[in-house]
């Protein structure tokens, strides 16, 4: 299995970059991973919130392909502890066959499209972060997934 990020929009922060670079060249050790970035929409100021959302969700859905388990991480899907995200990973590694997507929406989140193609939705914590820092998040947890489930000393309980 192979496992994918997904997330509309570039990082600008330097600080955030070297830290997902970084998590993205460890992860390499352990599972096939790579990240896409959408790109943000342009012009946006004469759209309405409702409609960004679609052409994000056009983007989405183009960069998906038929067998994928899809993921998205959003504020209303289910929380996990590390241990237990682990768990998580470690029974998709098992039970599909080519990609885990998990995808970061847009500032505005997801359109119903996307929930509608979503298999499940994960909320990494009850604050509100950056879309850019939820991608540091998300990567370094992923990694931490991976430790715990090659029994190695990154994660302390």
């Amino acid at each position: 299995m192979k496992i994918q990020l997904l997330a509309v929009g570039k990082t600008t922060a330097a600080y955030v970059s070297d830290a997902i670079e970084e998590f993205n060249r460890r992860l390499k050790h352990y599972i096939p991973f790579e990240m896409e970035i959408i790109p943000e929409l342009k012009n946006t100021k004469n759209l309405r919130v409702e409609q960004q959302k679609e052409k994000e969700a056009d983007a989405i859905l183009k960069s998906l392909l038929p067998g994928d388990y899809i993921v998205l991480l959003d504020e209303k899907g289910r929380e996990f502890s590390s241990l237990k995200f682990a768990e998580y990973i470690e029974h998709k590694m098992q039970t599909v066959a080519k990609r885990t997507v998990f995808i970061i929406g847009g500032p505005y989140g997801f359109s119903p499209r996307i929930y509608q193609a979503a298999h499940d939705k994960i909320s990494l914590s009850r604050m509100t972060f950056s879309h850019q820092m939820i991608r540091m998040i998300f990567i370094e947890q992923l990694y931490r997934a991976m430790t715990i489930l090659n029994h190695e000393p990154y994660h302390h309980e």
